[in-house]
Order: C-alpha cells, then structure tokens, then sequence
C-alpha cells in the first residue's frame, strides 16, 4: 500500500497587515511589545490554516522572519549589514502580473567580525509553535553550507582567513541550535538547503565555486557540515529542503 504525507516547507506568505507592521517597527512607529503581538496573531492564524487543512506536522510560518534563513543574522553579531537583497540577490522570474526582477548581490555582504551568538535561533520560535499546537511542531534552520554565501574574500580575511574557519563557526552555532532545540523537546527539526539544488544552474555554481570550493567538494563537505549539526539524535526526524 502506498502512502504519502504532507507538511509546509517552513514559510508561508505574510499577511499584508504583518508586512505593514514590519515596516512600522523598523521606522520606531510601533512598540516592541505591540509588534510582538502582531508577529503572534500572524502565527495563531498560521497555525490554525495548517490545522484545518488536516496537516499532521504545522510550522509557526516563519512569520518572525525576514527570510527562511535570517534568524541566523538576527541572533549571531558578525555580518555586518544585512539588506533584503543579502537573502534575495539573483533572477527571479514569474508569471502575468509579477514579471521577471533581477537583484545584484550586494557588494558590502560579507562577515567582518568573528561570529558571536546573541541568543538562540529559534528556540522562542518553537517554545510559542509548541504551546499552540496539538500537531507536531517543525522548525526550520539553515544548512551551513548556504551561509558562504556571506563570506567574502574581500571584507571577512581579516577574521576569517578561509571559507572553511567562517562555515566551521557557522556550523558549531546550528549544532548547538539543534542541541537545544532537542533538549527543549523538538522532534522534528528541518535544514534548509536549496542551494544544492540550485548548483545544476551554471550561474550559481559559478558563484559558490568563486568562494573556494570546487562542486564535488561543495556537495561532500557540505554533507558533512550537514552531519555534523544534525548530530546523534536517533529519536528526532531531520527533513531536508531543497
């Protein structure tokens, strides 16, 4: 008998009234504690669409994220500066009414201090998920591999003299974001790795190879960074996005 299951990747599209606090918190027009509030409406109603629709695993939508991959800038200091184009620099295409855009990755990306965990990634993200929910809870991290994209042979030697020191730190921080998620009760924990996916496109396998490492080596040593923060943790499930 063939069977098949269904979660969300992680995101789901942002409401406009959340967009629209976004912006209100970033010019100081709204309090912490009021666009707290909103960010936690935006998550009730994420988690009851995945409910109603019979989901058996729900994720909090990411809604308290700038990208799938930013609670990484938010809680480790290091980046330095860290726009909207630093998660979404490339071509972009769509259908009628959307139509193709284009953004330049931005010269100034690149880590320029050593990296420095604030607090945990997503560990308030799924205490919140958890408490709400009957369903099995999913968070969502970055694979580590993807952070080479925020080296830079240009602004980050000075702190990290190779793309290897940079992603080993990467990669220690997720290992112990997964450490404590588990701890805290995650059974279910997801890295998000679509730049495997995309090294088939010549452009983008351009560019990571420009950082250093050559294909076979991105495919074997992201692996391995992959291994390493997932861990021996035999009673949680690991998904991958790619």
């Amino acid at each position: 008998m063939i069977t098949s299951r269904a979660d969300v990747v992680g995101s789901l599209l942002r409401p406009p009234w959340l967009l629209k606090a976004q912006q209100d918190f970033a010019s100081d027009t709204i309090t912490p504690s009021a666009f707290k509030a909103i960010e936690d409406r935006a998550v009730d109603e994420a988690v009851v669409l995945q409910e109603e629709a019979g989901l058996e695993v729900v994720t909090d939508g990411e809604m308290r994220r700038q990208s799938f991959q930013s609670q990484m800038t938010a809680a480790v200091d290091g980046f330095g500066e860290c726009p909207p184009e630093a998660f979404l620099w490339g071509d972009w295409h769509g259908g009628e009414g959307v139509g193709d855009m284009h953004l330049e990755r931005p010269a100034s990306l690149g880590a320029i201090q050593k990296l420095n965990r604030r607090r945990h990634l997503c560990v308030e993200e799924f205490s919140y998920l958890r408490a709400r929910t009957t369903r099995i809870p999913k968070v969502t991290i970055p694979s580590p591999s993807l952070w080479a994209n925020f080296w830079s042979p240009e602004h980050s030697r000075e702190v990290y003299s190779t793309l290897d020191d940079f992603l080993a730190d990467v990669t220690e921080i997720l290992r112990e974001e997964v450490a404590e998620l588990v701890r805290l009760g995650a059974t279910y924990i997801q890295l998000d790795a679509p730049h495997y996916a995309l090294l088939v496109d010549p452009k983008t396998r351009a560019f990571y190879e420009s950082q250093g490492w050559s294909l076979d080596r991105w495919l074997k040593q992201g692996v391995e960074m992959d291994n390493a923060v997932m861990g021996d943790f035999p009673e949680v499930t690991f998904g991958f996005h790619l």
